[in-house]
C-alpha cells in the first residue's frame, strides 16, 4: 500500500485535533490503553462524550489550554492506504511549526468553522499551502451541526474560498461539509446532509491520486557515504550510498556527478544484499558506477539528460524560524540535502503580509516572517526550482553560533 502524508490547518478552535481524533476513533485505530486513558480523562464535551482532541495533544500546555502548539504526528491505515497525519498549530506565533509539519505533505486539509466562515488564518494557511507547492487541498467546513447542517452556509463559504484559491493558484480543491464532533462525513457519509452528493473525508483520502508526485524524471541522489570496505573479499569495492530524492535510476543510465561534472554509467544498484534493476524516489541504495570517479559526501548523482541548475546566487522564499532576527551581515550555514556550505542573505526583496498577501519592502526578518530573498553561497549548489522538484528545491539555514535551524528556503530562480 502507498502512503498519503497530509496535514491539517485552521484557526484556533476550528476542530483540527478533534477531526484527527475522529478519524482515528472511527477507524478503530486507537490502542486499548489509549482508549482507556481517554475514558479516564476529565476533558469532556458539553454532551458528556469523550474529547477526541486529547489524542493529538501531546504537550501538557496543549492539554491545559486545549490548543495545538507543536506538530503532532499520527499514523493509521485502512484496507486501501496508509496515512501519516501532521496536526499543525493554528496560532500565528507557531507559523514555523506549521511550515515544518506541512513541508513533506502530499495533501492539505484546511478547516473552516461554519459559524465564522473564512478568517485571516484561513488566508495565512492557504498561502503557506501555495508557498509549499502542495497540490491537493481539502477544505473541510466543520461544525455543520452548529448551523443546522445548512446547505446555504456551506455554499456561501465555498464561494468565498474559491476567490482565494484562484488568487493563490490552488488548482485542485475539494470541499466537504463535516462535523468532527458528531462524526458527520468524516468516516461515514452523514444522514443529516442529504443535499451533499459527495463522499466522506476518509473515502476521499483513500482514493486521491498522489502517484504523479513521485513520477519526476529529475533523478537525483545526494551522496551520503562513499562505501569502501577495503577488505580482502571486497578489495575493489566502491559504492555510493544515499537516498534517491526524486525520479528513478536504472541500470546503464548515463549519469553526471555534481559539482565536478564527471560522467559515468550506472553499473549496479544494491539494496542490502539484493541487486536491483532500478532505484526509485524514497529508496536508500548503493549505486556503483562503471568509472572510478572522484565523489565525496555532499556530491549529487543526477540523470545526465536532465541536469539541475548550478549557481552561487539564488532567489528563494524564506520562512524565518528563530526568535533572533535575521542578520544580513553574518554568515550562516546552508544545508541542501547532504551538502553544507556557508552563505549570506545578500538582499531582502520583500516580506509578505500573510494575512493580506501584500508584499512590503523590508530590511529585517523576525520570527515567523515569510518573504523573498537573495542567497549567496560559498560553493555552488546543484538544485532544481521548488515548483519543479520539491525534494531538490529546498534547504535550511543554520546559525553556526547556536547550531539552531533558523530558516527554511524554497528556491525560485537562479540569479545571473
Amino acid at each position: 500500500m502507498n502512503i498519503l502524508k497530509f496535514f491539517t490547518a485552521g484557526s484556533v478552535d476550528d476542530g483540527k485535533s478533534t477531526l484527527i481524533g475522529r478519524l482515528l476513533y472511527d477507524t478503530d485505530s486507537i490502542l486499548a490503553d489509549q482508549l482507556e486513558a481517554l475514558q479516564r480523562s476529565n476533558r469532556k464535551n458539553d454532551d458528556g462524550t469523550i474529547d477526541l482532541a486529547i489524542l493529538t495533544d501531546g504537550l501538557r500546555a496543549e492539554r491545559e489550554q486545549g490548543i495545538t502548539i507543536d506538530v503532532a504526528y499520527k499514523y493509521f491505515q485502512t484496507e486501501k492506504r496508509k496515512f501519516i497525519i501532521a496536526d499543525t498549530p493554528g496560532h500565528i506565533q507557531y507559523t514555523r511549526n506549521m511550515v515544518t509539519g506541512a513541508s513533506t505533505a502530499n495533501l492539505a486539509i484546511i478547516l473552516i468553522d461554519a459559524r465564522n466562515g473564512m478568517v485571516e488564518q484561513t488566508i495565512r494557511h492557504s498561502y503557506i499551502v501555495s508557498l509549499l507547492g502542495i497540490k491537493h487541498v481539502v477544505v473541510c467546513i466543520n461544525k455543520m451541526d452548529m448551523v443546522d447542517y445548512s446547505e446555504t452556509v456551506y455554499r456561501s463559504i465555498i464561494d468565498q474560498y474559491k476567490t482565494l484559491a484562484q488568487q493563490l493558484k490552488l488548482a485542485d480543491v475539494t470541499y466537504i461539509p463535516v462535523s468532527a464532533l458528531k462524526g458527520d462525513n468524516v468516516v461515514q457519509v452523514s444522514e443529516h446532509m442529504d443535499w451533499y452528493e459527495g463522499e466522506s473525508l476518509l473515502h476521499f483520502l483513500e482514493k486521491v491520486d498522489t502517484d504523479h508526485l513521485d513520477r519526476s524524471q529529475l533523478a537525483r541522489m545526494p551522496v551520503q557515504w562513499v562505501v569502501r570496505p577495503q577488505t580482502e573479499e571486497l578489495h575493489d569495492y566502491r559504492g555510493y550510498a544515499g537516498r534517491v530524492l526524486s525520479g528513478t535510476f536504472k541500470l546503464n543510465d548515463k549519469v553526471t556527478v555534481l559539482p565536478s561534472g564527471a560522467s559515468s554509467v550506472v553499473e549496479k544498484i544494491e539494496f542490502f544484499d539484493e541487486a536491483l534493476d532500478a532505484a526509485h524516489a524514497g529508496q536508500s541504495v548503493i549505486i556503483h558506477l562503471k568509472d572510478d570517479v572522484d565523489i565525496s559526501r555532499g556530491d549529487t548523482i543526477v540523470n545526465a539528460s536532465a541536469l539541475p541548475q548550478e549557481t552561487k546566487l539564488i532567489e528563494a522564499d524564506l520562512c524565518w524560524m528563530d526568535t533572533r532576527a535575521l542578520d544580513t551581515s553574518i554568515m550562516y550555514n546552508i544545508q541542501h540535502n547532504s551538502k553544507i556550505t556557508k552563505c549570506k542573505i545578500s538582499e531582502i526583496l520583500h516580506r509578505v503580509d500573510i494575512n493580506t498577501l501584500e508584499k512590503h519592502a523590508a530590511d529585517e526578518f523576525k520570527l515567523n516572517d515569510i518573504g523573498r530573498v537573495i542567497v549567496k553561497t560559498a560553493d555552488a549548489l546543484a538544485f532544481d526550482l521548488y515548483d519543479d522538484n520539491r525534494a531538490n528545491g529546498s534547504a535550511i539555514l543554520v546559525d553556526a553560533r547556536t547550531n539552531l535551524t533558523v530558516g527554511a528556503l524554497m528556491f525560485r530562480a537562479a540569479v545571473e
